[in-house]
């Protein structure tokens, strides 16, 4: 079942002779459920594109629709809605708030869009991301690795339809690189999330699904690993 269509997306940035074509026309489609790896090297274009999917950064022309719905038809404050509860987004920086616990930070989405919280998700997330011990601590307070826990616990907790990760192991030692995939890997089959994940590991992109190259804002190859 298709979630994701993207359709001749371009994204330009500044004028004249010093525009840079970020993404060249690029189109393709992304099942529900699946786990896709985005590779390339740095300046092609990959998180331009993870951002656009993520309704952080309108695109120049083309289209991105999910679950059949025009992203960027939307005005602001129902693109605002779309990025709190269709999206989850996971940095290289983890981009937590210092004065928050742990459980604070993974609920923010949850206060942000006046909802509240499912206590047994956040129960079996903070038993997932073995941080149940860590639930009052404040990001001064953990590892590198425990705190990028808490990044994937803070885009997971709203069920979104898809979860983008760009880099999120860039900062991050061999042995926590592995297990941040490994959980990235059982959100995909526990919570059947969609995963696309920007990254320059070809270990972490060999194992996804799909692996889907960038070079000069296009895609140069859409390879299918497992189905």
């Amino acid at each position: 079942m298709e979630l994701l269509r993207i359709e001749n997306l371009t994204k330009l940035y500044g004028t004249g002779e010093n525009t840079v074509r970020a993404l060249d026309n690029v189109s393709f489609t992304v099942e529900k459920g699946e786990f896709t790896a985005i590779i390339g090297p740095s300046g092609s274009g990959k998180s331009t594109l993870l951002h656009i999917l993520g309704g952080v950064d309108r695109p120049t022309a083309g289209h991105v629709y999910l679950n059949g719905c025009d992203v960027y038809a939307q005005n602001e404050e129902q693109l605002a809605i779309f990025r709190r509860r269709q999206v989850g987004l996971i940095y290289q920086f983890y981009n937590l708030i210092p004065v928050l616990t742990v459980e604070e930070n993974i609920t923010l989405p949850l206060l942000l869009d006046g909802g509240k919280t499912n206590q047994d998700r956040l129960e079996e997330l903070l038993g997932v991301l073995k941080l149940k011990e860590r639930r009052g601590h404040l990001p001064n307070q953990l590892s590198g690795g425990q705190q990028q826990r808490v990044s994937i616990g803070r885009a997971l907790i709203n069920a979104p339809a898809v979860v983008l990760a760009d880099e999120p192991t860039g900062n991050l030692d061999s042995q926590n690189s592995q297990e941040i995939v490994e959980l990235l890997k059982l959100s995909n089959r526990k919570y059947k999330q969609t995963l696309i994940v920007i990254t320059h590991d070809e270990n972490i992109a060999l194992q996804a699904d799909r692996i889907l190259a960038i070079e000069d804002g296009r895609i140069t190859r859409d390879e299918v690993i497992r189905k």
